[in-house]
């Protein structure tokens, strides 16, 4: 394989408008492919901004719920018909309708608009706000094809990032790239541990985070060897 390009999509979100995530979320999508990008990376949570409600409030949690969507929903849909037409993969992240309390979601979206690898948060914060969410259950690993030819794909999801069982799970499952969205301050602590998770596994991994002032930027890609 010649060199892949990752486009590291590091935005502050419009909120918890979903059209207009959307909308930037196009728009910067359109620049990574013409700056020659084979797959574009948002940060986590992107169709509602990464908005967490307090658990201990039900109407809050009601109305974050109302802003979950399922694959087949046009949020989603639209993404997979610009990754068609930009010849470009997308990691696109939302709040994820599921029976119970949603879950936070990455679907991997090939070149040719097909859904390759849908993967939800394990690790939730059960301290935090996230106690809301669902937790997934599993770290798949699918098989991704680019102009520069076959590659394998996983992902981790922030607080992931901490349990170096989640890498080498991946590792194991065949992963070349793990794919990280993220929601936080990227402070020195975690990228050390993003850049641990690579070498200690031999593979590459890509995090985008949101940028100021929602957070802090410093997104970043490590490969497994230098």
């Amino acid at each position: 394989m010649s060199q892949l390009k990752i486009a590291l999509l590091q935005m502050a979100a419009c909120g918890t408008d979903q059209d207009a995530n959307r909308r930037k979320g196009e728009a910067f999508c359109r620049q990574a492919a013409q700056m020659g990008a084979d797959i574009a990376l948002f940060p986590e949570m992107w169709s509602n901004g990464y908005d967490l409600p307090d658990p201990a409030q039900p109407d809050a949690v009601a109305r974050w719920a109302a802003q979950a969507v399922g694959p087949h929903d046009p949020f989603v849909q639209h993404f997979k018909a610009l990754a068609r037409e930009l010849n470009l993969a997308v990691g696109l992240t939302y709040l994820e309708r599921w029976d119970g309390a949603p879950r936070n979601t990455l679907a991997l979206i090939d070149r040719h608009g097909a859904i390759v690898l849908t993967y939800a948060k394990v690790h939730t914060c059960e301290f935090d706000r996230e106690a809301a969410l669902t937790p997934g259950d599993a770290f798949p690993v699918a098989a991704l094809d680019t102009a520069q030819g076959a590659v394998r794909i996983g992902a981790m999801i922030g607080f992931d990032r901490e349990f170096p069982e989640s890498a080498r799970l991946l590792m194991l499952g065949g992963a070349e790239i793990i794919l990280v969205p993220n929601a936080c301050t990227a402070e020195d602590n975690r990228l050390s541990q993003l850049r641990t998770r690579a070498m200690e596994n031999m593979l590459g991994v890509a995090m985008a985070n949101y940028a100021a002032p929602q957070h802090n930027g410093h997104s970043v890609a490590y490969d497994g060897i230098a």
